[in-house]
């Protein structure tokens, strides 16, 4: 059994030109995963057989990976200095010394990528965390933008391109709210949620504006479907639907795991146009913090260092695979006084069910 994810890749400097799609197969989806007491201490003597794990609802087979806090990490760290973020640089300035308590005594290599209304290469991959610090230290304030979901598209690009043996993880330093990029949300989702890349997330709020979205657009009850089946073509479809929406739609109309497979995906796009920095974090099983000063900043990327290399990593073989979004839950069993934090949910293309199905 194989599982295979397909990421259509584009060229930011040459404005989304597409280029070759790249193919990445691998066996196994990741799902990290934080435990801790409700007084907030990790928890490190769990077993798989302590957790159920489902996907669209089906309880799948799970494994521990053993000692993944010693793994090699490949971590980009994103900032956004447009928009609103060009009167927070200040607080960005010096986390050097906590970026390097992140990267913790494993091999590592660390890139910084900087957006505005674009995404941009400020420091390549690299093992001198002095670099890293001083690329932080002197970044500029950019123009009024604030593409974040193009900034994780170009990010997650970067770091799926490091050797597979590392663990991989991006650092997100944001506004909320994406305001000025061009990939569309369902796209975005599929970037972001079909890869094992955590994502960080530390945001601070502006004034939320009137910012449009494709969100909006498919947020209807799509039953029963289009007259002549539900991939025919709607006459009463709106203006702007897409065929992804269309799709995920059929989906919702052939069985009770497919229709949760839909409104998971419809609220994950959901919540990239409302909040992205959280959405992005629950998607990946990473974690979201807000921050007001940058006492409060340096406070919540410690706060990462301490729980990054103690996390659970669990994996299993999607038993039912399905092209589209697929929604993962994960539970303790028996431990009602823990709290259990994962990733929740992860993209499938039509070659990842062809490839997965016995």
């Amino acid at each position: 059994m194989k599982f295979v994810f397909l990421i259509a890749l584009f060229s930011l400097s040459t404005g989304f030109a597409q280029t070759p799609t790249v193919t990445t197969r691998t066996t196994t989806v990741l799902v990290p995963a934080l435990v801790r007491t409700r007084a907030g201490a990790p928890v490190f003597t769990l077993k798989a057989s302590d957790f159920t794990l489902t996907d669209d609802g089906i309880a799948q087979k799970i494994l521990v990976e053993e000692d993944t806090g010693t793994e090699s990490l490949a971590l980009v760290v994103a900032v956004q200095t447009g928009g609103a973020a060009a009167g927070q640089l200040d607080k960005f300035r010096n986390l050097g010394p906590s970026i390097e308590a992140v990267i913790g005594s494993v091999p590592h290599r660390v890139a910084v990528v900087e957006f505005d209304s674009a995404p941009r290469l400020a420091q390549d991959f690299t093992t001198d965390l002095n670099t890293v610090a001083d690329t932080l230290h002197n970044l500029e304030p950019g123009d009024r933008g604030s593409a974040i979901l193009d900034g994780l598209w170009f990010s997650v690009d970067l770091v799926r391109r490091q050797p597979p043996a590392y663990r991989r993880a991006i650092l997100l330093i944001s506004d909320t709210l994406d305001h000025g990029s061009r990939i569309k949300l369902e796209d975005a989702l599929h970037a972001v949620s079909g890869t094992n890349t955590a994502i960080y997330s530390l945001a601070f709020s502006s004034t939320k504006s009137a910012v449009g979205h494709e969100a909006a657009l498919i947020m209807h009850d799509p039953t029963p479907g289009p007259p002549g089946g539900c991939m025919a073509k709607d006459p009463n479809a709106q203006p702007g639907d897409s065929r992804w929406v269309q799709a995920i739609d059929c989906l919702g109309l052939l069985a009770p795991p497919l229709r949760l497979a839909k409104s998971a995906a419809i609220a994950a796009v959901d919540g990239l146009e409302r909040n992205v920095p959280e959405s992005v974090a629950q998607l990946t099983g990473g974690e979201y913090f807000k921050f007001t000063d940058a006492r409060s900043l340096q406070r919540d990327v410690l706060t990462i260092s301490h729980h990054l290399p103690n996390r659970y990593v669990l994996s299993f073989h999607p038993l039912a695979p399905h092209p589209g979004f697929h929604a993962v839950n994960l539970r303790l069993n028996d431990y009602s006084k823990l709290v259990v934090q994962a990733r929740n949910g992860y993209w499938a293309d039509e070659e990842t069910a062809a490839a997965t199905k016995p």
